[in-house]
């Protein structure tokens, strides 16, 4: 695939939907290598283009967060949490283990090109520990024999749903979603009990919040010259 001039007329869209269109370059960065599958010197050069920045202003933050590539990724990109509750819990053998089976290591892509694996450090959802995702969709409380049953219907081309509703797309589908541009699948998705069962008590108990402390007289002071 290759940047066309719908590409870049939609990430002018994009740039349009912030009072300061340098606001719309993470968005942009995932349009741009969801049209090539990474982030190219021309998916750069077309961002700082259209933002009115430097092509080393835009490389920066592409090389600054991880989600953004500079190598192409497989059809699905698998994540798995291995930071301390996730390790504890088998997060390190679910590694081990779909690291053996598809032959690669950390950021690198299967012979078939069908998945690719990069071990982090969190994936913000230690209520469901062991984590993986496929293309950034969460595939909650993981084991080895789970996980290896995922990577076998990854490589087989079978459909795979993620633990929280939809179905987990081709990883530059999910970069298009990523980047602002609806899928369709908004609805399919479900509520993480786990994540809310703390809310849900509350609730069920009429417990709330107490009330926070008052300002103190220098904040209060500085609150009001910025209304000034």
């Amino acid at each position: 695939m290759a940047l066309t001039e719908q590409t870049r007329a939609d990430a002018v869209d994009l740039a349009g939907r912030y009072p300061q269109s340098r606001s719309a370059l993470l968005p942009m960065l995932h349009l741009v290598q969801s049209a090539e599958g990474t982030v190219t010197a021309d998916g750069i050069a077309l961002c700082a283009d259209v933002i009115g920045l430097t092509t080393a202003e835009v490389a920066a933050v592409a090389t600054f967060y991880t989600m953004y590539k500079r190598h192409k990724v497989g059809r699905v990109h698998v994540g798995v949490c291995t930071n301390t509750l996730c390790a504890v819990l088998g997060g390190d053998a679910i590694w081990s283990a779909v690291s053996e089976r598809l032959g690669v290591g950390h950021d690198e892509v299967s012979a078939d090109g069908a998945v690719s694996l990069e071990r982090i450090e969190c994936q913000a959802a230690c209520t469901n520990a062991p984590v993986m995702t496929a293309n950034w969709e969460f595939l909650d409380d993981m084991d080895v024999p789970r996980a290896l049953e995922v990577i076998a219907k990854l490589q087989a081309g079978e459909e795979v749903h993620s633990t929280r509703g939809p179905r987990i797309g081709t990883f530059e589908e999910v970069e298009r979603a990523l980047a602002g541009f609806p899928d369709g699948l908004a609805g399919e998705g479900r509520n993480d009990d786990k994540m809310l069962a703390g809310l849900t008590y509350a609730k069920a108990h009429g417990m709330s919040a107490p009330p926070g402390p008052a300002a103190s007289p220098l904040a209060a002071g500085a609150a009001s010259k910025t209304e000034a």
